[in-house]
């Protein structure tokens, strides 16, 4: 860890919260900002994801993490945000670290436009050496508009700004090759393909929205990137550096080699499928071959609702997903098109247009670096 390096951390609501009394885990939070600011005095620049604001504010709102709906819980993110910074505020000026808090939506990391403005903030901040926390916008998204679990949202924030290291702090030692809690189960200490594990990831924490499946996931996107992705243990001194320096059993899933374009990332990793189309066997061969992109004449059916410059999913007849790519027509105007091949785009549209769905400059073929989405349902 000589080299000056980019890090993302990521720590949960069940490392932050104390599970029964809802309250900060002061020395938790203490132990981890300690160890950012040493980090930061060898140079590191450090992003911060951090949950903890709907567990926070669930006393004041009257519910428990149980009893808790989504009105429930986007009014606790609003009363327990401000305790949060608080509490990183407190501590942090401590170790004379100045922070900043970044609220972001599923569309911030979606959209292009508004993906490349939120890196733009955060590259700004890091250039100021201040500190940026970054969190979902829990108090206004709901299931349909919501990133989900803050693992991939690290996972994203480490894409965006070029990390080196994304370090996922809970409450075991890393990925085991079973369910801990059975006899014989060996923690995996270096990962190359994730896929090898997903069975063994099932579980949720009681405050968090994310398992090991999640850090998975996130850990997959960030590979592509050309981040690694350590998931540690985050009690005790030190959590983050302990594992960075190898002083802490953790898991490593290791970067690739050869690391996807900021372009591809952007396009293959998503956090939800927008829509998805299914095209002919030979359409899918040429796609992969690299050959050209998608035309509405290779189009079997459509699925889900989307717009143009959305990101969608490429499958072939047989169901496998093939490729992404970002649409130059929305799901309304692609029906049409693929309804009726043999009459002009202008005269179906309005517009004149060569009928071309994703351009080939925009569309990334699968490989095996890849976590493949599960085939949506047939369309109506």
């Amino acid at each position: 860890m000589r080299d000056k390096k980019r890090i993302v951390v990521k720590i949960g609501s069940s490392l932050l919260t104390d599970q029964v009394r809802l309250t900060p885990r002061w020395g938790f939070m203490q132990y981890v900002l300690e160890d950012i600011a040493r980090l930061r005095e060898a140079g590191h620049e450090v992003v911060l994801c951090s949950s903890g604001a709907v567990a926070l504010g669930m006393r004041m709102v009257g519910v428990t993490p149980d009893s808790a709906g989504l009105r429930d819980k986007q009014a606790a993110a609003a009363c327990g945000m401000p305790l949060l910074l608080d509490a990183y505020k407190h501590i942090g000026h401590q170790h004379e670290l100045q922070i900043a808090q970044i609220l972001v939506t599923l569309g911030d990391f979606e959209h292009h436009a508004r993906f490349l403005n939120t890196k733009n903030t955060v590259d700004r901040l890091l250039a100021s050496g201040v500190l940026p926390i970054i969190n979902e916008n829990d108090t206004i998204t709901t299931e349909q508009i919501r990133v989900g679990d803050n693992d991939r949202l690290a996972a994203k924030v480490a894409q965006m700004i070029q990390a080196q290291h994304l370090v996922i702090l809970t409450g075991v030692d890393g990925l085991y090759d079973r369910n801990p809690s059975e006899p014989g189960a060996k923690l995996v200490e270096t990962v190359h393909d994730v896929s090898q594990y997903l069975t063994v990831t099932e579980g949720v924490s009681t405050l968090g929205s994310g398992g090991m499946l999640t850090k998975l996931q996130a850990a997959n996107m960030a590979q592509n990137a050309g981040c690694h992705t350590l998931i540690a243990n985050g009690e005790g001194e030190a959590p983050i550096s302990a594992a960075l320096t190898g002083r802490r059993r953790c898991t490593t899933c290791v970067a690739h080699a050869e690391p996807l374009t900021s372009w591809a990332t952007w396009l293959t990793n998503r956090l939800q499928m927008a829509g998805s189309i299914v095209i002919t066997q030979a359409a899918a061969e040429a796609v992969e071959r690299g050959e050209r992109g998608i035309d509405r004449h290779d189009v079997h059916s459509i699925a889900g609702s989307y717009a143009k410059g959305d990101v969608i999913h490429v499958y072939d007849e047989k169901g496998v997903e093939r490729a992404r790519g970002m649409t130059d027509f929305g799901s309304e105007e692609t029906a049409i098109l693929v309804r009726n091949q043999e009459v002009p785009v202008k005269a179906l549209l309005g517009y004149q247009s060569r009928g071309v769905l994703i351009e080939s400059t925009n569309l990334i073929v699968l490989d095996d670096r890849h976590l493949q989405w599960e085939r949506q349902p047939e369309p109506a």
